[in-house]
């Protein structure tokens, strides 16, 4: 992981853990803006699993109004001081605004986490000052009006050329390349079929050759696809698209519920290194190579119930001979009481 240095835990991509101290963020607005207890929580998501904790002091989401400088940088920085004073973990501050990612990372922020992608004034000198790690969002439009009916032709390639595009322009103004991180945007500016088609063909965002970080978590679209699923009910959505983004192979997922999408993403790591370690496990080992057709993959369930079946049958056939035997006897007593009153 360029320049961050995490240590990834059982073949996972790294968590972040999303603190809002924020009045008004879309899920957990209000919770965390008081400073104790936003360190209190950050310190439980790393208790939980988390590797980086993203801290934010202005709500992106869809309709949000803009927060002043002034007030961001006082929400964020005393938080940041004090958590740095409790831990060493990796700190991201949520910005796109300059000046507040320069107050976040003298105060002791590690990662810049920006949903413009430098495109605020001044965004990308700062980032080749700073010469921390740089996550580049796409989103399209502002938080204001970026959910008013996006169109694209394409969304997977916009995405993808625009990320380039954005990439390119930070490395010319000095920002090294293993500084740079990249990030879809799911929920900015996109349709639920345009969030589905980004988390269906992540590949095409991955293969472009940087780390990508994927955050999904309690996003609207899940609700699009649950019947207006609220906040608290989006936890099975958000681990869906996190598992799927890390069979894609993206480096890092930003979530709520760390403790729960850590737990799914080891399961399904266990999983993956049981298929690696037992090639039967993937359908090989026989004549016939390659995925194991729907029949072959049902063979295990046939072969147990004829198992069962087969013993089954022992068993009625051992009582039948039990009732013949004991059917037998009675008859012989009976025979005898017979005969000896005639």
């Amino acid at each position: 992981m360029p320049k961050i240095q995490l240590r990834r835990k059982n073949s996972i991509p790294f968590v972040m853990g999303v603190l809002n101290v924020t009045p008004d963020s879309f899920s957990d607005g209000g919770k965390w803006i008081d400073q104790e207890a936003a360190v209190k929580r950050a310190l439980e998501m790393l208790k939980n699993g988390a590797d980086v904790i993203d801290i934010g002091g202005e709500s992106t989401r869809p309709g949000a109004d803009p927060v002043p400088e002034a007030e961001e940088l006082r929400r964020v920085v005393p938080v940041i001081k004090a958590l740095r004073e409790e831990t060493a973990a990796k700190i991201s501050i949520d910005t796109f605004k300059p000046a507040v990612a320069r107050a976040a990372v003298e105060a002791g922020a590690d990662i810049w986490n920006d949903v413009m992608a430098l495109r605020y004034e001044g965004a990308v000198e700062t980032a080749a000052e700073l010469g921390v790690p740089v996550i580049l969002m796409h989103m399209s439009g502002s938080p204001q009006n970026m959910q008013k009916n996006p169109q694209y032709e394409d969304v997977v390639s916009e995405v993808s050329d625009f990320l380039t595009e954005r990439a390119d322009i930070a490395m010319a103004k000095g920002v090294p390349a293993d500084c740079i991180w990249l990030d879809p945007g799911i929920g900015f500016g996109k349709s639920l079929d345009h969030n589905l088609a980004l988390m269906h063909d992540l590949d095409e965002v991955i293969g472009l050759g940087y780390p990508v970080l994927f955050g999904a978590s309690r996003k609207r679209f899940i609700a699009a696809l649950d019947d207006g699923a609220d906040e608290t009910e989006r936890l099975g959505g958000s681990l869906a698209a996190a598992l799927r983004a890390a069979q894609a192979g993206v480096a890092m997922v930003r979530v709520h519920d760390v403790r729960m999408t850590v737990q799914a993403l080891t399961v399904q790591a266990a999983i993956r290194r049981r298929q690696d370690d037992n090639p039967k496990a993937k359908g090989g080992g026989g004549k016939g190579k390659g995925k194991a057709s729907g029949a072959s993959a049902l063979m295990p369930l046939q072969q147990e119930a004829q198992r069962l079946a087969a013993d089954s049958k022992r068993r009625q056939d051992a009582l039948a001979t039990a009732h013949k035997h004991a059917l037998g006897q009675a008859l012989e007593r009976k025979g005898a009481l017979v005969s000896g009153s005639s």
